[in-house]
């Protein structure tokens, strides 16, 4: 398989495990355009019902709540979607408990010992995987294969701990 491709899951916890993979490394542009395809995919009358999401995360170098590229996009992406937006992070060596991570998991126990020879046969094994009873939407974003750049601290709300990170909007303005 050419390239390198990089998993990252969106899970609804009530439902099921969308999926995209990157054609990148997995940077904090790459969660955020993934966060963006998600947010797309999402019928009107299901966006219409959000009011708010809450994101649990890894705490990884990528994502993490003093990492000022993620941040900023991820602010850019509560605007653009007009909704509150809580990132709630796990702490270091407790990723057993985040649900996408049960489901990486799933999908590496289900492709175990397939030859993943080129991408399509990649993305074909991901989507025939379950999690829940729910087959994951499986799509590759070629979007996120620049360098990031860094967004300059003095810019960045400090007051957080890093922990938990809420981005609000006043009721009535999505």
């Amino acid at each position: 398989m050419r390239g390198k491709h990089t998993p990252f899951g969106v899970v609804n916890e009530d439902s099921g495990s969308p999926s995209s993979f990157g054609s990148s490394a997995k940077t904090s542009d790459f969660i955020i355009d993934s966060l963006y395809a998600w947010w797309e995919r999402q019928a009107p009358e299901e966006r219409a019902r959000v009011t708010h999401l809450q994101i649990k995360a890894d705490n990884g170098p990528e994502s993490n709540g003093r990492r000022t590229q993620f941040l900023k996009r991820m602010v850019q992406f509560a605007d653009h979607i007009g909704r509150s937006i809580r990132l709630l992070y796990y702490p270091p060596y407790h990723s057993k408990y985040n649900p996408v991570e049960r489901c990486w998991g799933i999908l590496e126990k289900h492709w175990n010992g397939a030859k993943l020879t080129d991408t399509q046969t990649m993305l074909e094994w991901a989507k025939t995987m379950t999690w829940k009873g729910v087959h994951p939407v499986v799509e590759l974003s070629r979007t996120s294969t620049r360098k990031e750049s860094r967004w300059p601290r003095r810019l960045c709300n400090r007051s957080s701990p890093g922990w938990n990170v809420t981005r609000s909007y006043p009721s009535g303005t999505s």
